[in-house]
């Protein structure tokens, strides 16, 4: 199966029977990234970690009283 990255438009083949093949077939939502982008994203990520200045945003979810 032939996939474009998302980010630097490089065209790859994957195995027609793997995982991310099967994802992308059947939920046209899931997008595909290339090992170069992802890895790079996952470094820049943790570097920013490392800093202090990395917030995670949560929702916030009202306790309800009734369950326990």
């Amino acid at each position: 199966m032939r996939v474009k990255c998302v980010l630097c438009d490089t065209i790859e083949n994957i195995d027609d029977y793997s995982v991310t093949a099967k994802k992308l077939r059947n939920r046209p939502i899931h997008t595909y990234m290339c090992q170069t982008c992802y890895s790079r994203i996952e470094d820049r990520t943790n570097e920013r970690k490392e800093t202090g200045n990395f917030k995670k945003y949560t929702s916030k979810q009202k306790e309800d009283q009734y369950i326990h």
